[in-house]
């Protein structure tokens, strides 16, 4: 079973993004489930969401206690010490910033790799909503979801343009990851 963990703000579209990932995962034939994990906050707070999927069917309700991957869409939440705690051995985190991650603290073993979603949002979409491109670079980054997967589960959420940038959001995360 793959494990995820998203971590991001209130409106910067991370349960949106579990959904997303989670139905491309069931697009291509997997079982999955996505669901969040936040109280009355509002946007701006910290929110998790956690997504899971394989090859057989899902037993496990709770949540992702120990992921094998981290999408992390604010570099600002890196301040809370847990965020990175109990991760697998060899997992990976996604991490949407400009900077290098040379001064995080990883746990031993633990892979980091950056994109800078924000800036790639805002030539694309025009706002900072960075969720499709980050699910586009976990899909090159983990070869797990197929592109033509995630194009099929961001049609079937929208409609029109905002279908076709969100589209071309996700293929440029999934190109500029896999250049890095």
């Amino acid at each position: 079973m793959i494990e995820t963990r998203i971590h991001g703000r209130g409106g910067q579209g991370s349960v949106t993004l579990a959904e997303l990932l989670a139905v491309a995962a069931f697009n291509s034939g997997k079982f999955a489930q996505a669901f969040p994990n936040f109280g009355v906050e509002r946007r701006g707070a910290p929110v998790e969401a956690y997504v899971r999927f394989d090859d057989k069917f899902i037993r496990l309700r709770s949540q992702v206690y120990s992921p094998d991957y981290v999408i992390i869409q604010d570099p600002t939440l890196l301040t809370n010490e847990n965020l990175l705690a109990n991760l697998k051995p060899g997992a990976v985190v996604l991490l949407n910033s400009k900077d290098d991650a040379s001064g995080l603290r990883l746990p031993p073993g633990v892979k980091v790799r950056t994109i800078y979603a924000t800036e790639l949002a805002l030539k694309i979409i025009g706002k900072p909503i960075i969720n499709t491109i980050l699910l586009g670079a976990f899909a090159g980054l983990t070869k797990l979801i197929k592109m033509s997967a995630i194009e099929r589960a961001i049609k079937e959420r929208f409609e029109g343009e905002v279908a076709e940038k969100n589209i071309l959001a996700a293929k440029k995360g999934f190109e500029v990851i896999n250049s890095i």
